[in-house]
C-alpha cells in the first residue's frame, strides 16, 4: 500500500483506541521498502500517532510562557504537535545533525529539540553493533560544530529517551539509565551530578534556566551555571 494508505489507516485505529479508552500510547505507521523478509528496509516515512490525552510537557509550558520551541526530526509526533512553534522533517542523522547546526546559527527559536533517530531505527533495534558504533563517530565528528556554534549563553544538553544496547540478544529497549551531558561556554566545567533520580529532572532543568515553574522532578541548574 502507498504511505498515505498507511497514514490513513494508522489515524483510523488512533480514532478508534482514543473512542474506546483502551490507553495505548502510540499507534507507528513503519514503511518499508523492499520485496520480502530478507530484503526489507526501513524509510524515514515513519510517524507516530500518540494519544492527546498525556498531561502538560515543558513544551506546553513553553508556549504558556510565550517561548518558542523549534523541533527537529520526530519531536513533532511524539508530542502530538503540542508545544511545538515550528518542526523541521529529517531523512536520519546527518541530515537531523546539519539541519541543527544550521538553525543554531539561525534559528530565533528559546528552544531547538533534537532527535536523532537512525540510533534507534537503525542500529539499536536491529542489532547492528558497527553501524552503531559508525553513526556515533558521525556524531562525535560533528560535536565541535555544534559546540563552535553555539551563542554565549546558549547550553546544550545531550541525552537519550531509553536504553537501545545493540549488542544485547534482545531488539528492544534495554540498559534505561541513559547519558546527560550538558555543555555551555559559561556552565561550570568536570561537575558530576550523579545518577538521578528521575528523567524528568531534564526538563526541570531546562525549565529552571528560562525562570519557569517546572513540572515534576528535580533541577540541577544551580550545579552547572
Amino acid at each position: 500500500m502507498s504511505v498515505q494508505e498507511l497514514y490513513r489507516i494508522c489515524k483510523i485505529s488512533r480514532d478508534i483506541i482514543d473512542e474506546k479508552g483502551y490507553g495505548i500510547g502510540t499507534v507507528i505507521a513503519r514503511p518499508f521498502i523492499g520485496t520480502n523478509a530478507d530484503n526489507f528496509t526501513r524509510t524515514y516515512n515513519r510517524k507516530d500517532f500518540e494519544a492527546e490525552d498525556f498531561g502538560k510537557t515543558m513544551l506546553d509550558v513553553f508556549i504558556e510562557n510565550n517561548k518558542e520551541v523549534l523541533a527537529i526530526g520526530k519531536i513533532q509526533d511524539l508530542f502530538s504537535e503540542r508545544g511545538i512553534s515550528r518542526s523541521i522533517h529529517t531523512n536520519g542523522n546527518t541530515d537531523g545533525i546539519e539541519k541543527t547546526i544550521h538553525e543554531i546559527k539561525n534559528a530565533k527559536e528559546d528552544l531547538v529539540f533534537v532527535n536523532l533517530v537512525d540510533f534507534d531505527m537503525l542500529y539499536g533495534h536491529r542489532n547492528n553493533i558497527e553501524g552503531y558504533a559508525k553513526a556515533l563517530e558521525e556524531f562525535d565528528n560533528k560535536l565541535h560544530e555544534i559546540m563552535e556554534n553555539l551563542r554565549e549563553n546558549d547550553i546544550l544538553i545531550i541525552t537519550a529517551d531509553h536504553g537501545n544496547d545493540p549488542s544485547t540478544p534482545s531488539t528492544d529497549h534495554n540498559r534505561e539509565y541513559v547519558p546527560i551531558l550538558a555543555y555551555g561556554k559559561k556552565l561550570k566545567q568536570n561537575v558530576d551530578i550523579g545518577i538521578r533520580d528521575t528523567y524528568a529532572d531534564i526538563s526541570a532543568t531546562i525549565l529552571d534556566l528560562f525562570n519557569i515553574t517546572k513540572l515534576e522532578g528535580t533541577s540541577f541548574k544551580k550545579d552547572i551555571v
